[in-house]
């Protein structure tokens, strides 16, 4: 490998690991990137799953106050997101790229519509329950960062059914995993897009991890790309992570639906 080359992989992981933090569509920098450079789709498919694990993490750590207000979700979600890492990563490995990857776009579409209308359709379900209406978002941001909040939701089994099937759409290839879980989470745990990002990255994590390992066992790995994907994933994820979290949630929410139009233009042009 050429320094260039390395060079061109550090700076791709870097940003992916930025943008996983804030929104969850790195894989669309870092996969084209190693397609480019020559390596083959399943190859540079699970090298830059290997390599974006460490950057959730760095990036979950940012959002830790926030994560620590829904502790009580993180076992049930993310034995859901294990899970479906693993069947998503098994399938990868068994079914044509094209089965899949046809329906990716829908996902992602379905994903940017809960983001845009989740404003309306949280307040029209604390509307049919009253049990919710007095726990607001303005409420939990008056609360201690390490206490539970009431205006999370339980883990539904909507809610694990949904993080099992975003799993496994990560496990499989990964691009705008971060919007499916979003759109997932901003409906059914928090409208606050801020408190369940943290989550966010830790049950994206899970998943890619898991499916890493497949890989990993699987000997489809090439190991230069990956580790040089994973040191620019940590300090991209760490640095967007620390400074991301102060984002207003419009703010956020733009960022978030203009990165997943980018990749569902990029994945049907």
């Amino acid at each position: 490998m050429h320094v260039i080359e390395a060079v061109q992989i550090l700076a791709a992981g870097a940003a992916a690991g930025a943008i996983n933090a804030l929104v969850g569509s790195g894989t669309l920098v870092t996969f084209p990137v190693l397609l480019a450079l020559g390596y083959p789709p399943i190859v540079a498919n699970a090298s830059n799953a290997v390599g974006l694990v460490p950057g959730s993490f760095a990036a979950a750590w940012g959002y830790r106050a926030e994560v620590a207000t829904q502790r009580r979700l993180l076992l049930p979600l993310g034995a859901a997101a294990l899970a479906g890492g693993i069947v998503g990563a098994w399938l990868l490995l068994v079914l044509p790229a094209a089965t899949f990857r046809a329906v990716v776009p829908v996902l992602i579409g379905g994903a940017l519509i809960l983001i845009v209308v989740q404003p309306w359709l949280v307040r029209a379900l604390r509307r049919r329950s009253p049990a919710t209406r007095s726990a607001s978002d303005d409420d939990a941001a008056t609360r201690p960062a390490a206490a539970a909040d009431p205006a999370v939701r339980p883990a539904g089994p909507a809610l694990i059914v949904g993080v099992f099937a975003a799993g496994a759409y990560g496990g499989y290839f990964g691009a705008a995993l971060g919007v499916l879980l979003l759109g997932l989470l901003g409906v059914l745990v928090s409208s606050n897009l801020q408190q369940v990002n943290g989550l966010k990255n830790i049950l994206a994590g899970v998943a890619n991890t898991v499916a890493a390992l497949v890989f990993i066992a699987a000997g489809v790995v090439s190991w230069p790309p990956a580790l040089l994907i994973a040191a620019g994933a940590v300090a991209g994820g760490a640095v967007a992570g620390r400074y991301g979290r102060r984002l207003p949630d419009p703010v956020l929410r733009t960022v978030i639906v203009a990165v997943g139009l980018v990749a569902v233009i990029r994945m049907v042009a």
